[in-house]
């Protein structure tokens, strides 16, 4: 892979009317970013509209309402709630969680907004020992500060956007599984009641009918034993699904039960989350005094945290915090550029290798007196969301800590000096971030503020911080002071593989929010649409008009209309070719297995910036004026058979390296399959329909190149060079 240009950052501002997305809208845009890029989108400050389950966390007036009581063959009542999951008092809540447990959407962020962070905290940990979670799984967590037991997390299945018949059929058992897992985990801890919600429907896709048909019988059967269940509650607040639960309790269960509907009930007082710290608290402070030895300390629980002077380059802690620029240039900025004095280029040269690991890079300490040094990404005051991401980069450092298994981390004040942040602000946001990770942490751990000897101004402003979290008056963290959920300035944060993969999802949703009222989407794949798709489109977006165009190999289809519609259709045609591509891949690979008798499998291993082959491919990029990014090394078996194959049945003993320029998402498509017309069609094919290479890095971009890209993905492979023959435009590819 090679780039020209500057990184840019993984934020997203979304202005009206996109802050207020619909439900089944972000649910499909999550797809899409995962599906085009390997990106997990976080939404923040974003209110879903049409989709009731994530509004728990901003809306939780919601009038809890009775609609069904039933008595099941074992004795266990059944009811039907319309309520918000996050007030409901039982023994234990149940999450809509996925494979990784990361709680960044729906139900699961409702959740874990009201619970606290100690939510996600556990989660983290749970998978770090034990490895992800399979579909149909559950596991028991804390509930935080919900007013419930435990919380089970329940792994549901998750389905395409619209999915096929066929696919809601495989899909059932997994849902029927992962319902009785639940139902297990709640006879084991000898839990009376549980409250379910309608599991793997709305952001996973579910068919609200089937779902809650499922789930309803999934219960009756269980319960014919019911070992202890008192009450089972199906727990919802959006009216569409709370009809479908009310409705399949009627038609499940027998006729001869006792039923009310419509009772009225007595709301309970809404919990309040996230208390503050107060004086009941373990809390030492010792103020600071005109010697700089003296340095001020507070305890909260397990974590200590001690202001201190000095330099940040001879910290000796086991983990020393960075603030990098996004082209990690140790050069600019006072931190980093003390920290590359004092450690060494080497470090310098391992965080140019560094994958990204959330949103900051780890790399070893080299001459630095720590075991790790954790690289932040500059985060500029004039950024909309810039409060929130310093908030969670100082909360990844010391959730990265955790984990490393890390007694103790040196920070520096992130954000002051040219980045535009004032001490006050930096200090009031690090401090409580700090206090909000002590409130539940699990293991001892030393923060360390770490203050230039001649800032007197900075540290004033963390010694106040400090100081009000003693008094409880600290105003930085809404969630710490009103015992509620922190509002974020509406945006999607992207979180990749690369930054790389951000930087391309970013510019795609720019393309998506900011467009005038017309978006073109290129892309071959749209030439699999079949007529189910094109129903499906057309009665879903009848406020657009969009047409279909092929030109010089090139299918395009333009969407035109209202901004905020067109954004809807264009993302929902995006699921459609990222569902067909996913198809494409997956037939391709049963053939090429039915061919070779082997499972296809490949791997891409990183080339050593020093290796021969990187040198010389370097050279020949940078006459081009390209620099090299990284350097892919792809080994795929069946295709190297198939290969071979095809060399015996042409006889054609001679190749040539040659060169193909794909986008991003076809990557790993080449990788598994090689190389299809769909993935990377010329720019003009003036030599006929078929697979185009080049012989060169310069021709290729002759070929391909339309605009200019800050990345750029070059494949080269061995190419059979047969018999050949003049092309020209309209001769087709042979079969």
């Amino acid at each position: 892979m090679f780039c020209e240009g500057t990184m840019a950052g993984n934020v997203i501002p979304l202005q009206e009317p996109f802050a207020n997305i619909k439900g089944q809208f972000y649910s499909t845009l999550k797809q899409v970013l995962q599906n085009k890029f390997g990106c997990q989108p976080i939404f923040e400050g974003v209110d879903f509209k049409e989709y009731s389950i994530t509004a728990q966390a901003t809306n939780p007036s919601v009038i809890r309402e009775k609609r069904f009581t039933g008595v099941l063959p074992g004795g266990v009542l059944l009811s039907v709630w319309k309520d918000d999951l996050i007030n409901v008092r039982v023994d234990a809540v149940v999450n809509a969680a996925n494979t990784q447990l990361e709680h960044h959407g729906g139900l699961a962020q409702s959740l874990c907004l009201a619970g606290g962070p100690k939510i996600q905290f556990e989660s983290r940990y749970f998978i770090k020992r034990n490895g992800e979670l399979n579909t149909g799984d559950a596991v028991e967590g804390t509930a935080g500060h919900l007013p419930c037991k435990a919380l089970i997390h329940a792994v549901g299945p998750c389905l395409s956007p619209y999915p096929t018949s066929t696919e809601v059929a495989l899909a059932e058992p997994l849902l029927k599984k992962a319902i009785k897992n639940v139902l297990k985990i709640v006879v084991k801890q000898q839990f009376k009641t549980v409250a379910i919600p309608a599991l793997s429907s709305g952001i996973f896709n579910f068919p609200r009918d089937r779902c809650a048909d499922i789930i309803v019988s999934t219960v009756k059967h269980f319960c014919q034993n019911p070992r202890g269940i008192e009450e089972i509650l199906l727990v919802n607040n959006d009216e569409p699904t709370v009809w479908e639960m009310e409705r399949a309790c009627r038609q499940l269960l027998t006729s001869n039960q006792p039923l009310t509907s419509n009772q009225p009930l007595t709301s309970n007082q809404p919990f309040t989350s996230n208390q503050p710290f107060t004086s009941n608290q373990p809390l030492t402070y010792s103020q600071a005094v005109a010697d700089k030895n003296v340095s001020p300390s507070l305890q909260l629980g397990s974590v200590l945290m001690t202001l201190k002077w000095g330099k940040i380059e001879e910290q000796k802690t086991d983990v020393i915090v960075n603030s990098v620029s996004a082209d990690r240039d140790f050069t600019k900025g006072a931190i980093s550029s003390a920290l590359l004095n004092k450690a060494g280029f080497a470090i310098w040269e391992e965080l140019k290798l560094a994958k990204q690991n959330g949103s900051i890079f780890v790399t070893s300490g080299h001459a630095l007196q720590c075991k790790q040094v954790y690289h932040t990404l500059y985060i500029y005051k004039g950024d909309p969301a810039a409060q929130q991401l310093l908030r969670a980069a100082v909360f990844e450092c010391l959730w990265m800590a955790f984990l490393s298994q890390m007694r103790s981390i040196a920070f520096p004040a992130i954000g002051t000096g040219g980045l535009q942040f004032s001490n006050r602000e930096v200090a009031s946001i690090m401090v409580s971030t700090v206090a909000e990770y002590a409130w539940n942490s699990p293991e001892a751990l030393k923060v360390d503020f770490i203050i230039f000897p001649s800032d007197m101004d900075t540290y004033k402003a963390f010694e106040e911080a400090m100081t009000s979290i003693i008094s409880g008056t600290s105003t930085s963290t809404p969630a710490l002071e009103q015992g509620g959920p922190v509002k974020h300035a509406p945006c999607i944060r992207l979180n990749g593989p690369s930054d790389e993969s951000n930087l391309e999802a970013k510019r795609w949703l720019n393309d998506i929010f900011t467009h005038s009222g017309v978006v073109t989407i290129r892309n071959n794949f749209i030439q699999h649409f079949g007529e189910e798709d094109y129903t499906k489109l057309f009665l879903s977006h009848k406020s657009v008009s969009i047409q279909e165009s092929f030109d010089k190999g090139h299918t395009e289809m333009t969407i035109t209309g209202k901004p905020c519609d067109v954004a809807y259709a264009a993302v929902q045609v995006e699921a459609m070719l990222c569902r067909i591509h996913k198809s494409f891949v997956q037939e391709e690979r049963r053939a090429m297995s039915v061919m070779t008798k082997k499972r296809v499998t490949f791997q891409r291993k990183t080339v050593d910036h020093n290796n021969p082959t990187y040198l010389k491919m370097e050279s020949d990029f940078i006459k081009e004026g390209l620099f090299i990014l990284k350097v892919e090394k792809v080994e795929t078996p069946t295709l190297q058979v198939l290969f071979d194959l095809k060399k015996t049945q042409l006889q054609c003993l001679s190749s040539q390296k040659m060169f193909q320029l794909v986008p991003s998402q076809f990557c790993d498509t080449v990788c598994q399959i090689g190389f299809h017309t769909e993935c990377a069609p010329p720019t003009d094919p003036a030599f006929g329909e078929g697979i185009y290479f080049s012989g060169s890095v310069r021709k290729a971009l002759e070929v391909w190149r339309e605009k200019h890209e800050e990345y750029l993905y070059f494949v080269e492979a061995d190419v059979l060079t047969g018999r050949s023959t003049p092309g020209r435009p309209g001769v087709k590819q042979p079969e």
